[in-house]
């Protein structure tokens, strides 16, 4: 069997379907921009449990590159450090705003994502990372409390990514939706009692290939992230009632470590950006190496 180099070797045109994007035959060699790929200059993007922890640290990463970002969360008020990152938006010549909503309030919160898109004139991107965890062993879980586990962790996200994935067909520019899974959702995690929050977390692995395969159609793309251990201030206090785990954790990995929510700003703005254009119906999973072992 021949192979025609010349035919490899020259970009050539074809006709694109209706999913592709304008510029799908754009490439960046010889561009003297550094890696425009990744830059969202006026793209609007939200992202859900940005209060504080994982959620706002992504969201300052969009912003440095360019995005115009909106805060989700059901807290009063988001953490102190979001006044920090709005004086920096602005010196950025962006701009980051804060919403109130609960995702279980699913009427709000399509009011809420459809308002925005009205007033920025289009919807391109969502991070979903509101969740919640408790650790319960599963003789003792009440159907109640793992309702409500499913109900945040699953179904809020699911909502959440089809009331923006409802103004993205809207404005017809399609889009990418990152949700944030676990790798909880692919391992059991060894003395750390979660079945439902485990179970709540395959859920939303196996939501992001579904929901990649029904909006590819109209350019919207769909991944997760699988975030191992991090230490957040939610951690810190579990480390207090079990100290033990403060030791052991890091040595069920290969880096023999834990990660900090500061190393998840990169594959925020790869997966909402055109870097990953091409990549929908995957699962990022950032766990040190928890789970090649």
């Amino acid at each position: 069997m021949s192979i025609n180099i010349e035919t490899i070797a020259t970009p050539q045109k074809t006709a694109r379907g209706p999913a592709e994007p304008e510029d799908a035959s754009a490439v960046y060699l010889g561009t003297k921009n550094r890696m425009p790929e990744f830059v969202l200059t006026d793209k609007v993007v939200c992202v859900s449990g940005a209060g504080r922890g994982l959620g706002l640290v992504q969201a300052e990463a969009l912003l440095e590159a360019g995005a115009i970002v909106y805060a989700l969360d059901r807290l009063p008020e988001p953490s102190e450090d979001f006044a920090r990152i709005q004086t920096k938006a602005s010196s950025l010549g962006t701009k980051i705003e804060y919403r109130r909503i609960d995702v279980r309030d699913t009427e709000l919160l399509n009011t809420v994502i459809e308002e925005i898109a009205n007033v920025e004139g289009r919807m391109d991107g969502l991070v979903a990372a509101a969740g919640i965890q408790q650790e319960t062993p599963a003789l003792e879980y009440t159907a109640k409390d793992a309702n409500t586990m499913m109900e945040v962790n699953v179904t809020g996200v699911f909502m959440t990514a089809q009331a923006v994935a409802k103004q993205m067909i809207r404005f017809g520019n399609g889009g990418s939706i990152v949700m944030i899974a676990s790798m909880s959702g692919t391992i059991a995690n060894k003395g750390l009692i979660c079945p439902a929050y485990n179970a709540s977390k395959a859920a939303v692995i196996q939501l992001g290939r579904n929901l990649a395969a029904e909006w590819g159609q109209y350019n919207i793309r769909v991944n997760t992230i699988s975030p191992g251990y991090i230490v957040t201030q939610m951690v810190e206090n579990l480390f207090v009632q079990f100290p033990e785990r403060r030791e052991e954790w890091p040595k069920q990995n290969m880096l023999g470590r834990l990660s900090r929510p500061e190393e998840y700003r990169g594959a925020a703005v790869f997966l909402i950006s055109d870097a990953s254009s091409f990549m929908t119906g995957s699962d990022l999973r950032m766990d040190g190496g928890h789970a090649a072992w």
